[in-house]
């Protein structure tokens, strides 16, 4: 149906035949949050499946990054990237934290490695950096940097689910990893996220942050804040797991369509796959120069009036914004790759049940220019 819209993304869900019994269950038991069945088996097969050690779940994917701060109690300065969704600056932001920006790789968008040293200064105490669209930054790079300056690294993994360096999770990387939920994303629970770390203690403490700072029924041991996830949410995530494999093969289908139909078209350039690295496909961003004869856009809208919703991901950058605009590392002549992109990108409708007939919908518009 060539009116049939189309979105940049669409939920994965799960079936609602056995979704209905494990509600039944819930409702059975009447516990639907602080730490229940479900949330219980939830963090253990997720834990299970994405290769890591410590996991603990939360009620979306900002209050991990907030609570990563706080749990490695960082101070001062935050060197972080500008091409990423608001929630990593304003996580810095909550924390009463000065966020430093530095500007991108141009391959991939995540930051550059090379612009961090340069950035650091005695009140710098950590990077956040971005594994953007899924694409796993220079961990190896960034780290032998955090250790030269004794730096703690916090990465948002956002777009990282189930993302693999030649076997093992990119969740493993730094000190601290974070991944959101959201109806958006590969894998999701309606809303919710969490928060890897490595080692017991750890993972203990940022328990206790999630759940107001208590340790026992009346000690509280921190200012904590509450972000605990529920029954319901946990037991749509068991289910979604079991079919998330399935979904980014479907996406990766969908990319390798783009990426043949797209391959020789002048202004119109495409992330890699990188080897030995199992991607997720969880966006499907291009970037448009003036090579391609329309600009990004003027392709935004066209797209439009086929009822195709591409999403300019991200635009505008984070350091233009009122909040952060007037800090010195914002100034645009420090991030003059970080704008390049910001003004090309264009990322395409991506997710596991986008038919054929939507690609090709898609695919016209991009390669008629009309």
């Amino acid at each position: 149906m060539q009116n049939k819209e189309i979105t940049v993304t669409s939920p994965l869900f799960p079936s609602l035949d056995d979704f209905i019994p494990m509600l039944k269950d819930i409702w059975d038991r009447k516990w639907l949050t602080n730490n229940g069945h479900y949330h219980k088996e939830l963090e253990k097969a997720l834990a299970e499946y994405l290769g890591v050690e410590y996991l603990s779940l939360f009620t979306n994917g900002t209050l991990p990054l907030i609570t990563a701060l706080q749990a490695m109690r960082i101070t001062g300065e935050v060197i972080t990237t500008p091409y990423s969704f608001v929630a990593t600056t304003h996580s810095i932001w909550w924390n009463g934290l000065k966020p430093v920006f530095v500007d991108v790789d141009e391959e991939t968008g995540n930051i550059n490695p090379e612009k961090i040293e340069a950035a650091i200064t005695p009140h710098t105490t950590a990077i956040m950096p971005v594994h953007v669209y899924g694409t796993p930054c220079n961990t190896k790079r960034i780290q032998e940097i955090a250790d030269i300056y004794g730096l703690k690294i916090i990465y948002d993994a956002a777009h990282a689910f189930g993302v693999k360096i030649n076997g093992e999770s990119v969740l493993n990387a730094g000190d601290m990893s974070t991944l959101s939920f959201h109806a958006t994303k590969v894998y999701n629970t309606i809303e919710g996220g969490a928060l890897v770390c490595h080692d017991a203690a750890t993972k203990k403490r940022i328990d206790y942050l999630k759940n107001f700072g208590f340790a026992g029924e009346t000690t509280v041991v921190a200012p904590g804040i509450n972000s605990k996830m529920d029954e319901i949410r946990a037991a749509y995530g068991l289910l979604n797991l079991k079919q998330v494999d399935k979904a980014i093969a479907s996406r990766k289908v969908v990319a390798e369509r783009y990426r043949e139909a797209f391959k020789d078209i002048p202004g119109i350039r495409m992330l890699k796959d990188i080897e030995g690295v199992r991607h997720n496909y969880a966006y499907f961003p291009i970037f448009i120069s003036e090579e391609y004869g329309m600009s990004r856009d003027a392709l935004y809208e066209k797209l439009k009036e086929y009822n195709i919703y591409g999403r300019r991901y991200f635009y505008p950058l984070i350091s233009t914004f009122s909040a952060y605009k007037g800090l010195e590392s914002a100034n645009p002549s420090n991030l003059p790759v970080a704008h390049k992109l910001a003004d090309q990108v264009l990322c395409l409708p991506m997710f596991a049940d986008l038919d054929d007939e939507g690609v090709n919908r898609v695919i016209n518009v991009i390669v008629n220019r009309k």
